[in-house]
């Protein structure tokens, strides 16, 4: 027996709950690992509280990261005692998740803890942090370097957008967050923003094209707040979408794209190449230092996973949430 949060469904309701689990209810899977730590991410929260339907079938443990020791594998993939890392794959959604002390999973999606980063280090980071190394990937593979101008995080107190100005700090990048907190101001600024704008100026319906500002955006939003990203984005600027915050709603015009050139890119983090995480994991541990960690998360046991789902969901959570398993 093991414990774990379990989401139950009747009448369409969700009810969350620490709750002792067996090893025969596991899905099916080639590498079985016991789960020291996992994260407390935006979807999840959707998931635990039923405010959206993430969950696509009942009873379904919720956690779309983990890293854990492998005691069993059927597969040339992996050795009992290694080291795993999980971000995404539908895990959490349609497959057993991370917030748990056990989980069954297939080979594919893991890649091993890299090198440099420890393993609860790992989830302080999480698919949050991991999302936004892909985002400024993408900026820079698009010749956005940090002399081009300006880079607006949108989101920002959330934990794609904390680390995004963290890591765009680190590569010498000017950054100006955007949020709808602006008591959090100091905090924003510790991480590396020059400058915090209030959400509210970017967040209500704009004109097709304004004065060019951005020359790269790290959206996590959506909705109004990315259609404004993008109609004030200079010539040739690069804007990423990796979020939905404000709405999944895209009231925008051609304006941007055939007049300025302005390239949107997505930035899925569920169903990357496993090339593509590796790489980005890397850079992750190049870029990150052992204080930064301290100051994007907060700590908390599998017993605090429920209640602090409703706090994430009503913007009452600061950056990223760790969950120590054992």
């Amino acid at each position: 027996m093991f414990k774990g949060v379990l989401i139950t469904q009747e009448d369409k309701k969700n009810s969350a709950s620490v709750t002792e689990l067996n090893e025969s209810q596991l899905p099916e899977g080639d590498v079985l690992v016991d789960v020291y730590y996992s994260t407390l991410n935006y979807k999840d929260g959707l998931a635990i509280t039923g405010k959206s339907p993430v969950v696509r079938s009942f009873p379904m443990v919720p956690g779309i990261d983990l890293v854990g020791k492998v005691t069993q594998c059927d597969s040339d993939a992996f050795s009992e005692g290694d080291w795993v890392l999980l971000n995404g794959f539908g895990v959490g959604e349609m497959h057993w998740g991370g917030l748990a002390e056990k989980a069954r999973l297939k080979s594919d999606w893991l890649i091993p803890l890299p090198k440099g980063i420890e393993a609860k280090q790992s989830m302080a980071i999480g698919t949050a942090g991991y999302t936004a190394m892909l985002s400024v990937l993408a900026l820079e593979k698009q010749g956005v370097v940090p002399g081009s101008g300006e880079i607006l995080v949108t989101g920002a107190n959330g934990g794609v957008g904390s680390f995004a100005i963290r890591l765009l700090n680190r590569l010498g990048y000017h950054v100006v967050a955007s949020t709808g907190r602006m008591e959090e101001v100091d905090y924003l600024k510790a991480l590396g923003a020059s400058e915090v704008i209030n959400r509210s100026t970017l967040s209500e319906p704009g004109k097709p094209l304004q004065r060019e500002r951005w020359a790269g955006v790290i959206d996590c939003v959506g909705s109004h707040t990315l259609a404004n990203a993008c109609a004030s984005t200079q010539y040739g600027g690069v804007v990423t979408a990796c979020g939905l915050a404000q709405g999944m709603d895209f009231p925008a015009s051609v304006a941007p794209f055939i007049l300025r050139g302005v390239k949107l890119i997505g930035i899925d983090s569920v169903m990357r190449p496993k090339a593509d995480r590796i790489e980005a994991w890397q850079r992750l541990s190049e870029l990150l230092q052992p204080q930064d960690f301290d100051v994007i998360s907060t700590e908390i046991v599998l017993e605090d996973v429920v209640e602090t789902a409703y706090k994430l969901l009503d913007g009452q959570v600061r950056g990223r949430v760790m969950v120590v398993i054992r």
